[in-house]
């Protein structure tokens, strides 16, 4: 049984991930760069945990008190050495990744395995600037984790059938199970999901029609839960932006060319709900 998990990046995985640990009793060491964001993250766990029993009977009351035992916000990485898990969910910007898992590396013990939530970027990559690639392994979790019973699990060249299994059973501790596919840069949700939010934000940009009735075409003629431009709008539009950067230049195919109206509206600021406009707007 885990434990005490770490999980790197305060944004909005890293925050979701959290809430889930939480409500299954599990102590996170929850590290950001940025007090200010730790604070927001802290906030919005703290508010998750408190409506999650009226989606979920399943999930438990639990005070203000209780929830903060068992969040401890730090900026220091180091302060994960002796975690049982580590989930990492900073942007998907390589220079960034490489440079916290070259530090995990040397300050994790030696059998700790890393889980890599990335949308796009290859586990192999991940594994090969540490020195323990058998125990790197890509856990795809997607929001709201909680309310999530599956998540894509992706085998790098390298992971361990140990280290699967490792992941398996730690996501049973949250009653989750794994789908486990094979690396490739996007791998399969988001190859294929990320085709259709860039097209859907094409289909806006030319005027063919507007974001509500690209979603509502999706949900109501084909019974999706979210349209592709809320799903973009949830994800964030920074982060949908810089998935496709990364798919383009792995393939060069240009299917992954990323729509000019989504690079205006990250540079307008308007990322989605975690800025209170995107696609939408949202009270924040």
């Amino acid at each position: 049984m885990f434990q005490r998990i770490g999980i790197i990046g305060a944004g909005t995985m890293g925050t979701g991930m959290t809430v889930d640990l939480v409500l299954h009793g599990l102590e996170i060491i929850l590290v950001d760069i940025e007090e200010e964001q730790l604070e927001r993250a802290k906030a919005e766990i703290l508010q998750t945990v408190r409506f999650a029993p009226m989606l979920n009977k399943k999930y438990p009351r639990m005070s203000e008190e209780e929830v903060l035992s068992l969040v401890h916000a730090t900026t220091q990485l180091e302060d994960v050495a002796d975690c049982d898990y580590i989930v990492e969910n900073v942007p998907e910007n390589w220079l960034i990744k490489e440079l916290i898992y070259l530090r995990l590396d040397e300050i994790c013990r030696e059998e700790t395995v890393f889980g890599v939530n990335t949308s796009c970027i290859s586990i192999t990559k991940v594994g090969g600037v540490t020195n323990r690639p058998d125990r790197v392994i890509g856990m795809h979790f997607m929001n709201p984790v909680y309310m999530k019973p599956s998540i894509e699990v992706i085998r790098g060249h390298l992971t361990s059938d140990e280290t699967v299994a490792r992941a398996e059973a730690f996501l049973a501790q949250l009653d989750k199970d794994a789908i486990i596919v094979n690396d490739q840069t996007g791998f399969v949700s988001n190859r294929i999901s990320h085709l259709y939010m860039n097209e859907a934000a094409w289909v806006v940009m030319d005027g063919v029609a507007t974001s509500k009735q690209v979603d509502d075409i999706f949900k109501k003629c084909f019974g999706h839960k979210m349209g592709p431009l809320e799903t973009a709008d949830l994800i964030g539009l920074d982060t949908v932006m810089h998935s496709l950067h990364v798919l383009y230049e792995e393939y060069q195919d240009p299917k992954f060319r990323c729509c000019p109206l989504l690079k205006k509206m990250v540079d307008a600021g308007e990322c989605g709900r975690k800025q209170g406009k995107g696609f939408y707007a949202y009270s924040k």
